[in-house]
């Protein structure tokens, strides 16, 4: 009789790359990736999981990002719950959501207290808008890395490319719901990557 070629379901996957050690590795990890997300996270999330730990691949990566971007609350909270749950169940989601929050929950509490008090001072009024202008930076430069991930795509690239400036479009200049942007377009492009799938 022949080997099955399919894996015995008791057999663990082998790691095509490095895991986190521990929930406490994850909390560790989640924690320095909050602390560093002046305006958002994804942009040090992405480096720090694919680039520097290597826990995902950039495909991996997007691929976790677009469903926690269609799941309802925080893309980063989804995101940080859905990499713990891989390695360590409910107790790694949760380790990689605490690590996620409880520090910039101190951080935030603190500077309301100080917004409070100083919110009326041009120069901090000019500081916040100086760090919006970053962020957004730190946003595209995380588009333009990820966009490469494109060519491996099961859709053909320029197919890609016109549903990210359809989106971009709808979003920006004529001002769809979000909603309805993720469900026409995102519906779209699984319907588009289903048929080329199919045998």
């Amino acid at each position: 009789m022949s080997p099955s070629p399919f894996p015995s379901p008791s057999a663990p996957p082998a790691a095509a790359h490095p895991v986190p050690a521990s929930c406490t590795d994850l909390f560790i990890s989640f924690t320095l990736i909050a602390l560093q997300g002046f305006g958002g996270v994804l942009a040090v999330i992405q480096r720090e999981m694919v680039e520097r730990k290597r826990w995902l691949s950039n495909e991996e990566f997007i691929e976790e990002w677009s469903v926690a971007q269609i799941l309802p609350g925080p893309n980063v909270c989804n995101l940080a719950l859905m990499i713990g749950q891989r390695h360590f169940g409910l107790a790694g989601a949760m380790s990689a959501l605490a690590g996620l929050l409880a520090a910039p929950l101190v951080v935030v509490l603190a500077l309301a207290l100080v917004y409070a008090r100083f919110a009326d001072v041009p120069q901090v009024q000019g500081a916040l808008r100086g760090m919006a202008a970053v962020a957004a930076g730190l946003v595209a430069a995380t588009g333009l890395k990820m966009s490469a991930a494109l060519g491996k795509n099961v859709l053909p690239l320029i197919v890609c490319v016109l549903i990210a400036a359809v989106a971009f479009v709808l979003l920006a200049w004529v001002r769809v719901p979000l909603a309805a942007v993720v469900l026409g377009l995102g519906g779209l492009g699984c319907v588009l990557a289903w048929r080329r799938l199919s045998p």
